[in-house]
């Protein structure tokens, strides 16, 4: 009796182990069925960071389990800070909140800029659409034509706010490889900065080179605009002409204070979801990322609007984001002096 009374009593705990599986698995899979998930981006409507994010936001409803709604909200404010923040602190932890951040998140919060109240590190990353490089766009009535005239000539240039990657990285280049920007902040975003500078109001703006190209095309065919920089560290195929930030670097470590930096390049226009999100939620909303970066039509889109196209895994992202921080004291204490910190 005992014999058979333990026998019952494991085969009703297995039983029991294995229902237990498989409603947590339903449960990942059954979540998003008629749910909004909203998707903050840290930028203005129409920039890089906009159209990178709609493009992934309707593929990866089409490939979530339940096809959830994926709205798309613009929130700019403090050189990308603003959305992160929210992204941490206050947006629901149940898989219906994602954030496409500033590229430059895990660097500033490295150097311990003011403001930052998140840890890179705890966001869940999903997935990388593609890396993506800044450039410096300087207004053809400038006399500033190449990275060396950056150094001998003051270059008037728009910028957001204070902790933004393309007021940041400007002043560490003044610091570090002598340039003399003369920064203006204010703008919500690039595509006000380079609005400005077509005004007049200023010479020099910092758009990544997908909107460059794309938004802006005319600009480059009449050659109203010279691209004299890359804000990254490896030259972007092409821009194989164009300098990198990483080359205005005099010594081994100037060019490690630049390559951290740069390293927002390889960031990117990736999507993260808050701490505490359930493991199965994240894992569905990993693999509906990654089908939808392997779409059929979505490649064909990224071709036909000639965007660039570069995925990275949610769990890789994880490790690279892991990896900025592993950096000398030295190094962390230079760049931050070179930032003003």
């Amino acid at each position: 009796m005992m014999r058979k009374r333990s026998g019952a009593l494991a085969i009703g705990a297995a039983m029991l182990a294995v229902t237990a599986t498989q409603t947590c698995a339903q449960s990942g899979a059954d979540f998003f069925r008629g749910k909004t998930i909203n998707l903050y981006v840290a930028f203005p409507a129409g920039g890089g960071y906009d159209i990178y994010s709609r493009l992934a936001a309707r593929f990866m409803a089409k490939h979530l389990p339940g096809n959830p709604n994926i709205v798309v909200q613009n929130m700019p404010g403090a050189g990308g800070v603003k959305a992160a923040n929210f992204l941490y602190d206050v947006a629901p932890r149940d898989g219906t909140a994602l954030g496409m951040i500033a590229d430059n998140a895990a660097t500033e919060e490295v150097v311990g800029s003011p403001g930052i109240t998140y840890k890179s590190q705890n966001f869940q990353w999903i997935g990388r659409v593609t890396s993506s490089v800044n450039v410096e766009a300087v207004w053809a009535s400038s006399p500033v034509r190449t990275m060396e005239d950056l150094r001998t000539q003051e270059l008037i240039v728009g910028s957001t706010g204070a902790a933004g990657i393309t007021t940041v990285t400007r002043r560490v280049a003044n610091a570090i490889g002598g340039t003399k920007f003369k920064i203006v902040t204010g703008y919500a975003g690039s595509p006000e900065a380079c609005l400005a500078m077509e005004k007049g109001e200023v010479m020099g703006c910092a758009p990544s080179w997908t909107h460059l190209k794309i938004n802006l095309h005319d600009w480059l065919e009449q050659k109203r605009v010279r691209v004299v920089l890359q804000w990254g560290v490896n030259r972007h195929k092409e821009l194989p002409d164009v300098p990198t930030m990483v080359e205005l670097g005099r010594t081994d470590e100037d060019r490690k204070v630049l390559a951290l930096y740069g390293s927002a390049t390889d960031l990117g226009r990736s999507i993260a979801a808050p701490p505490g999100v359930p493991a199965d939620r994240v894992e569905a909303l990993r693999r509906a990322f990654d089908k939808a970066l392997a779409d059929p039509e979505l490649i064909a889109e990224v071709q036909k609007a000639n965007l660039d196209y570069d995925p990275m895994k949610g769990e890789d992202l994880q490790s690279f984001i892991k990896d900025v921080a592993d950096l000398s004291p030295a190094v962390v204490a230079r760049a931050r002096q070179a930032a003003g910190l």
